[in-house]
């Protein structure tokens, strides 16, 4: 009996240190883990799309509609949190200065400008064509040179038209309807800073001649 005891008392020790030598294993790769990996930094991810914060009783929003007084579409404005949280955002007029949100608005900003280039681009070719031209316009008049009718920024560009020249009555700038034959230096503004001037003859019809004022 007393040696069954003994027998009993050895084979523990021999199970506690397989238990100690597993226990050690596991925190030995826990460890080994917990060093591989980069240190935990909660919230980033939620962070990171994170609105920015109101600074000095004012936050920063993206516009989404024109709002007056405030801003264009597309714009960085900064606000009140209150008239953003109560008006802007619930009608839809901006969004939340994310870094998401900011990127997406500069890729459409430069894609708008890419756009606006080239229309000036076309525009300036325009320009240049339009001060090489010379157009007649016939028009009915007496023997003093006075016309019946008139010649109008309608007639005009209707003329430059026919020039496959794209000008709208809007873009022609004259004084006034122009009463009498000769000769007319007539501006056209195109855009801003984009303007020029072309030649213009008011004539009187040719005998049998259709179409003249």
């Amino acid at each position: 009996m007393a040696k069954t005891t003994e027998k009993k008392a050895a084979a523990k020790p021999k199970k506690k240190a397989a238990a100690d030598s597993k226990a050690k294993g596991k925190g030995a790769a826990t460890k080994a883990v917990a060093v591989n990996e980069p240190p935990r930094q909660p919230g980033v991810e939620r962070r990171k799309n994170h609105p920015t914060r109101a600074v000095g009783g004012h936050m920063e929003v993206l516009l989404t509609q024109a709002v007056p007084f405030v801003g264009k579409p597309g714009e960085l404005v900064k606000v009140r949190p209150g008239f953003a949280r109560n008006y802007l955002l619930p009608h839809g007029m901006a969004t939340f200065a994310t870094p998401h949100n900011l990127r997406i608005v500069e890729k459409h900003r430069k894609r708008l400008q890419a756009i606006e280039e080239a229309r000036r681009t076309d525009l300036m070719n325009l320009s240049a064509q339009i001060a090489r031209t010379s157009i007649k316009i016939e028009a009915n008049g007496n023997a003093e040179g006075y016309l019946y009718g008139s010649v109008n920024a309608e007639l005009i560009a209707a003329g430059l038209k026919a020039r496959n020249l794209a000008v709208d009555a809007n873009n022609v700038r004259i004084e006034g309807p122009l009463k009498e034959h000769g000769r007319y230096i007539i501006k056209v503004h195109l855009a801003p800073e984009i303007d020029t001037e072309f030649e213009l003859w008011v004539v009187p019809p040719l005998e049998g001649a259709e179409g003249s004022v």
